[in-house]
């Protein structure tokens, strides 16, 4: 079950998935991760969160080792199964045996704490891990200069060659998660989530037509050294090309 979530967090701003099936412990944890500014979804279930984690974005997770119907060691092992793109994962539990902690850490978990959770040393090992991963956290309003591109989150501004591009609100956070995160596949969600926020009334494609029109504006083109792709079923994927002046024709 997927429990109650903050409001939207700034654009980029990690994406982290709790599996707890203790109500309280979980709204405590939620609380916390949205205190450092990060997006939280909880789930009380196994399944829940597996299926959650396979098919949509995450930048983190962190598991409770017993819950009900599917563990979170065999969330773990199927997830390194399954994933090709890494997620560090942080587990929980109030076993405390080393024999415990380095079966949990050789069946994949990046981190191990044990239960009671103390709040500062939770939220540093979520930052550690997120660096680890993801590399250091960006500053908020620190400009990102891409090839061509400048974009200005201060300012609401992109440039490209120099030469300012309009863009409507949504579209502009839309570009400034895009153009954080080249190269990674964002899933349709983690764009509704970050960019509309978790409780806006709007479908999948309002995202579809915010990229058609990004890709349009931007020039986000092969043949003028970039590509942004729908990948059916998931989401969008910005990556950097060499330009291809030879090719015909644009993507849809």
């Amino acid at each position: 079950m997927v429990g109650q979530r903050e409001a939207r967090p700034a654009p980029g701003a990690p994406r982290i998935a709790v599996l707890e099936d203790d109500a309280s412990q979980a709204k405590l944890l939620e609380h916390w991760i949205a205190s450092q500014g990060y997006l939280c979804r909880t789930f009380s279930r196994g399944q829940d969160i597996l299926q959650a984690l396979l098919h949509d974005t995450y930048d983190l997770a962190v598991l409770d080792w017993r819950v009900p119907d599917l563990s979170g060691e065999e969330v773990l092992r199927t997830l390194r199964k399954s994933l090709r793109q890494p997620l560090p994962v942080l587990f929980t539990t109030a076993r405390d045996r080393e024999e415990d902690i380095v079966h949990a850490l050789k069946s994949g978990a990046d981190d191990y704490l044990v239960k009671p959770l103390r709040r500062m040393e939770f939220l540093a090992r979520l930052e550690a891990l997120l660096r680890r991963f993801h590399g250091p956290a960006r500053e908020p309003d620190q400009p990102i200069e891409a090839d061509a591109f400048r974009i200005d989150p201060q300012g609401r501004t992109v440039h490209r060659d120099g030469v300012m591009i309009d863009l409507t609100q949504k579209e502009f956070e839309m570009a400034v998660l895009l153009f954080r995160n080249i190269g990674r596949l964002l899933s349709r969600s983690y764009l509704l989530d970050t960019v509309w926020g978790i409780s806006a009334e709007v479908s999948t494609r309002t995202v579809d037509t915010h990229a058609s029109q990004l890709r349009s504006k931007l020039g986000l083109y092969p043949e003028q050294g970039w590509r942004l792709s729908a990948v059916y079923q998931h989401g969008y994927r910005l990556e950097r090309i060499a330009a291809q002046s030879t090719a015909k024709g644009k993507p849809a």
